[in-house]
C-alpha cells in the first residue's frame, strides 16, 4: 500500500542507480478537490450495510448525530449481507485447498523472494517471473507492459479472459507485487497478489460475458506512489489512450490480517462511531464517483459469502481511501474499488520488516477470496 504515513521504512539500503528517487524523501498525497494534504481533511461518507428495520432507525439516529458532529449532511446507502449458511463437506475441502495455495503464494513472494522493489531488482524480477509462470500455467497468454525506472526494468503483467458477448466491456482485478523497501511485504502486498492468482485460477474455467483482466502492477510503493512512474498509473493512462471501456477496477490491497479482539480495529477521525471495533471484516471502499459500483460489488459478495463486509464511499481526502492502485484509475475517469483489510488501521506490521508470512490469517483470507471470486463472476455477466 503506497503511502508515507506510518511507513516505518528501513533506511540506508543500496540503490541500483543514482537516477532512482530517494525513498527517504516524503511524498504527500494531495486531493484534487482541495489542493491540500489529504491527512488534514475528513470528508462526508456513505456507509453501506444491510440492516433490519430497527437497525435502520438506529442508523438514522447515528446519522443525525454525525450531522451535528460534522456540521454537514450525511447520506447512507444499503449493501446487502448474506444469511449464514452451513458449510458443506465439499466446501470445507475446497476452502482448505484454497487456504494452502494462498499460503504457498505468500511464502514464495514474501519468504523465498522477500523485499522486492527497484532497489533490489533481482528480487523484483523474480516476483514478476513467479506471477508470469502462475498466469501461464492457468492458461493465460500473458502480456507485459515494460518500462524503466532509473535504469531498472519494470513491468505490469496482464492475463485476460475474453468476454463472450460483451468483450469490449472490461472488469479488471489488480494487485501490486512490489514491497516497500526494507519489508518482505507478506500482507503488503503478497496477500493481494495471492488473491489475484487464485481468483484468476478459478475464473479462467468459465467464459464470462464481459472481458475479465487480471493485472499485477509494479512500483506502487513509495517513492513511486501517485507519480507517473507508478505501475498502475502507466497502465491506466495507456488504457484511457486506447479508449478501453473499463466498467470496474478492483484493487486488492492487503487482505491477510483479521482479529476478533475488542479494540483491534481503528479508523480515520469519527468513523469509529459507525463501524465495528473488531478487525474481523473485509472493507470495500471507493470515491463518490464509484459508489454505484461499490454497492454492486458489496451486494454480489454478500450474496455468496457470509464473511463480514463493511463499505465506505467518500471523498478521496479521507486518509487511506485512495492509497493504492485504484487512485490511478480514478485519475483516468474509471470507476474503481479497493478491497482491503484496512492496512495500518489494524495491522501493526504495516511497512515493517516484521510484515512476514507468519503474521497472516489464511483461513479467513480464503473465505474473502472465495467470496470475491463469486462476486466477480456475477459482475462479469
Amino acid at each position: 500500500m503506497g503511502k508515507w504515513a506510518r511507513a516505518g521504512l528501513q533506511r540506508g539500503a543500496p540503490r541500483p542507480s543514482a537516477d532512482l528517487p530517494d525513498p527517504d524523501t516524503p511524498v504527500t498525497t494531495t486531493s484534487a478537490l482541495s489542493g491540500r494534504p489529504s491527512e488534514r481533511f475528513f470528508g462526508l461518507f456513505w456507509r453501506a450495510s444491510q440492516v433490519s428495520y430497527a437497525e435502520r432507525r438506529m442508523e438514522s439516529l447515528r446519522t443525525a448525530t454525525t450531522v451535528t458532529l460534522l456540521l454537514a449532511a450525511l447520506l447512507s446507502e444499503v449493501a446487502m449481507s448474506a444469511d449464514e449458511r452451513p458449510e458443506t463437506g465439499a466446501n470445507s475441502v475446497a476452502q482448505a485447498l484454497l487456504t494452502d495455495r494462498l499460503r504457498h503464494h505468500v511464502s514464495v513472494l514474501a519468504g523465498e523472494i522477500g523485499d522486492r522493489n527497484v532497489y533490489r531488482p533481482a528480487a523484483l524480477h523474480a516476483a514478476a517471473d513467479y506471477i508470469r509462470g502462475e498466469f501461464t500455467g492457468q492458461g493465460h497468454q500473458v502480456t507485459s507492459q515494460r518500462y524503466e525506472v532509473g535504469g531498472v526494468a519494470s513491468e505490469n503483467l496482464e492475463g485476460t479472459l475474453r468476454g463472450k458477448t460483451k468483450p469490449d466491456e472490461i472488469v479488471l482485478i489488480g494487485a501490486h507485487y512490489d514491497s516497500v523497501q526494507g519489508s518482505p511485504g507478506a500482507n503488503d502486498n503478497a496477500s493481494g497478489v495471492a488473491a489475484l492468482l487464485e481468483i484468476s485460477r478459478e475464473i479462467v474455467q468459465f467464459t464470462p460475458e464481459r472481458t475479465v483482466r487480471f493485472v499485477a502492477f509494479v512500483n506502487e510503493e513509495p517513492p513511486f506512489f501517485s507519480s507517473a512512474q507508478m505501475g498502475s498509473m502507466v497502465y491506466a493512462k495507456a488504457a484511457r489512450e486506447r479508449g478501453e471501456d473499463i466498467r470496474l477496477m478492483i484493487s486488492l490491497e492487503m487482505l491477510g490480517f483479521y482479529s476478533d479482539a475488542p479494540g483491534s480495529q481503528s479508523y480515520p477521525p469519527l468513523l469509529r462511531f459507525f463501524y465495528p471495533d473488531r478487525a474481523n471484516f473485509i472493507a470495500m471502499v471507493s470515491n463518490l464517483s464509484s459508489r454505484r459500483q461499490l454497492r454492486e460489488l458489496v451486494q454480489a459478495f454478500s450474496a455468496h459469502s457470509d464473511f463480514p463486509v463493511e463499505s465506505l464511499a467518500a471523498f478521496e481526502v479521507v486518509p487511506g481511501l485512495s492509497w493504492s492502485d485504484q487512485l490511478s484509475f480514478w485519475r483516468q475517469g474509471y470507476p474503481a474499488v479497493m478491497v482491503t483489510d484496512t492496512a495500518f488501521y489494524r495491522y501493526p506490521h504495516y511497512h515493517r520488516a516484521s510484515d512476514t508470512l507468519d503474521k497472516l490469517a489464511y483461513a479467513p483470507m480464503a473465505r474473502v477470496v472465495e467470496g470475491l471470486r463469486q462476486a466477480i463472476a456475477v459482475l462479469s455477466r
